[in-house]
């Protein structure tokens, strides 16, 4: 049977969320394409022949373009069974139904898939009533993804690290989160568990990825450290195997403090960049989010990741509904402070928290006193500064970000300083010493930046397909 398995957007990386279902399906005896319309073209040809297509949804912005392609695939075939699957497939239930989901999956989707393939197969029916199994955390032994059928990996992200360019690859080596922040789109699926995936899965992976032409793995789990002995032991193998192949990964400010004494080791074996969803230097807001973490801890955490040799990379969510003017320059004035400028992607500095359905900060009185409706379009709850200033300061930064594509971290940030102070009504002071100083050779830089659980802008959502 004719299997399509989509992907609109996945920050630039080749969707593991594709080649895992796929290695299944394929076991199964389904006849699969994989779509990635972030790099390609939408298959016409297979989506007119199949008799199943799964859209994977891993986050926000990926749902929001799947939206958009579901009248184009109906167009071209009207009887097949349509599959959203992903981390945000069951908080959106409701709406991807409306616009003609017919099956809706969650957490560890593989097996639920290749289940769906198998009715279908069968006698071309599904089960008629879904309501009930929507995510499933059940422990599965993955398989080798398949990446037969996607584009090839040069033309997906790729990173510029001691004046070369290095081609990227991507695996995962756990989903699921055991934190609670009341942000994070993982907690509504997952709420506080973790799934690892076999040791020997991702190294088979890595190894088929160094072979097409990867240079560097990005692991995509959402905190490395979750299983930080299972993390370690992957890194210990896959250094053995590829000790001149680079890597990053993803570590909550918490992590990085409680295991400090595995950075080095970290270094050691290759890691170029930690992305830490630091979200906001103010202790208000962090606990508002329950983060976990404190500015205090930031300030060490960047500490003892330069110590270790690694390049911290913290990732902002900088307008909430809590945000000021002065606390906007207090952002400023921290990455300037700590040398972060560098490491500190554009876009960054330009994020809105996104409220989702079943987010926790829809519990919060902090959050209600801002909240308006639901949204259906842009698949979140409305809010609006108190301040309307703040939203016009939110756009002026959007359009200086988008503007400044081409312009090198120092000058886009001068301009960002400039504004910032104009819009607190203070006359911009120049740009403090340190700003652009960096204590290690020149950091990588990522032709994909890394984000979440903040809305795209339209421009943004214009560009990635």
């Amino acid at each position: 049977m004719n299997t399509v398995l989509v992907s609109t957007y996945d920050l630039g990386h080749q969707p593991f969320g594709l080649a895992s279902p796929a290695a299944w399906l394929l076991d199964a005896g389904a006849a699969v394409t994989c779509n990635d319309l972030a790099v390609e073209r939408l298959d016409r040809a297979a989506v007119a022949a199949a008799k199943l297509i799964a859209i994977y949804l891993p986050m926000h912005t990926a749902t929001r373009l799947a939206a958009g392609i579901v009248p184009e695939i109906r167009k071209l075939n009207r009887h097949a069974h349509l599959c959203f699957f992903g981390l945000y497939a069951p908080m959106n239930a409701a709406y991807l139904r409306d616009i003609g989901g017919d099956t809706i999956l969650g957490g560890e989707y593989e097996p639920a898939l290749v289940a769906l393939y198998r009715r279908l197969a069968a006698d071309g029916t599904a089960p008629d009533d879904q309501n009930n199994d929507l995510i499933s955390l059940q422990k599965i032994k993955f398989r080798v993804p398949d990446r037969s059928s996607l584009p090839p990996l040069e033309r997906y992200a790729h990173v510029a690290l001691n004046g070369s360019r290095r081609t990227i690859g991507y695996t995962e080596a756990s989903r699921g989160c055991k934190h609670l922040c009341r942000h994070c789109p993982v907690v509504p699926v997952y709420g506080g568990r973790f799934r690892i995936v076999q040791p020997d899965v991702v190294l088979a992976d890595i190894r088929a990825q160094v072979a097409a032409g990867a240079r560097h793995i990005t692991f995509g789990d959402p905190d490395f450290f979750n299983g930080v002995g299972h993390g370690m032991r992957i890194v210990d193998a896959f250094h053995g195997a590829f000790p001149d192949v680079s890597f990053d990964v993803t570590i909550k400010v918490e992590h990085l403090l409680r295991h400090s004494d595995r950075l080095e080791a970290l270094a050691d074996a290759g890691c170029i960049s930690v992305t830490s969803a630091s979200e906001s230097v103010d202790d208000r807001v962090l606990h508002i989010l329950a983060k976990g973490h404190s500015r205090a801890d930031m300030e060490k955490a960047i500490g003892l990741a330069r110590a270790a040799g690694l390049t911290l990379a913290p990732t902002f969510m900088p307008f909430t509904p809590w945000m000021t003017a002065d606390g906007y320059l207090d952002l400023l004035r921290f990455v300037a402070a700590f040398g972060l400028m560098p490491h500190v992607a554009p876009v960054q500095y330009a994020m809105r928290l996104l409220v989702p359905e079943g987010s926790l900060l829809l519990e919060v009185p902090e959050m209600q006193a801002h909240l308006g409706g639901f949204d259906a379009s842009r698949l979140s709850y409305r809010w609006r500064h108190p301040d309307p200033a703040m939203d016009g300061l939110h756009e002026k930064v959007n359009d200086i970000v988008a503007a400044g594509v081409s312009l090198g971290h120092r000058e886009l940030f001068a301009q960002l300083w400039h504004h910032a102070h104009r819009a607190a009504g203070r006359t911009p002071p120049p740009l403090p010493p340190t700003v652009g100083a960096d204590t290690a050779a020149q950091p990588p830089q990522f032709s994909e930046p890394w984000y979440c659980c903040a809305e795209p802008t339209e421009t943004q959502l214009a560009g990635y397909v």
